[in-house]
């Protein structure tokens, strides 16, 4: 009999942005094993924490985790499931939104 994966800590990484690009923070916790080669993402928590922008749930402004046994979406407080396809499918998404929403608070400080 084959002994389980142990599941461990693949990245941890807190990244401070600067005002001029929208400040805030940035969060990745990613969790999960390797076997054969192939890296397995077992638990995942992403997100952009800006205080400026939002107050409520601790400053997240956007967020992507699954805990509580199911994948979802955070943002500004509210939470909705969302289809998992894969952890860099998920990971890309969380890239593309959290760069709209700089540029929008950008264009709206323009203003």
């Amino acid at each position: 009999m084959s002994k389980p994966n142990e599941e461990t800590l693949l990245e941890q990484e807190r990244f401070e942005l600067r005002p001029k690009s929208g400040g805030g923070l940035l969060s990745y916790e990613v969790w999960g094993y390797t076997v054969n080669g192939k890296t397995v993402v077992t638990r995942y928590n992403l997100a952009y924490i800006n205080h400026a922008i939002y107050r409520g749930d601790n400053g997240r402004v956007l967020g992507f985790d699954n805990a509580h046994n199911y994948h979802h979406r955070h943002h500004m407080g509210e939470i909705a499931t969302v289809e998992f396809v894969s952890f860099e499918t998920t990971q890309e998404r969380f890239q593309q939104e959290w760069l709209e929403i700089i540029n929008q608070t950008q264009v709206k400080n323009k203003e």
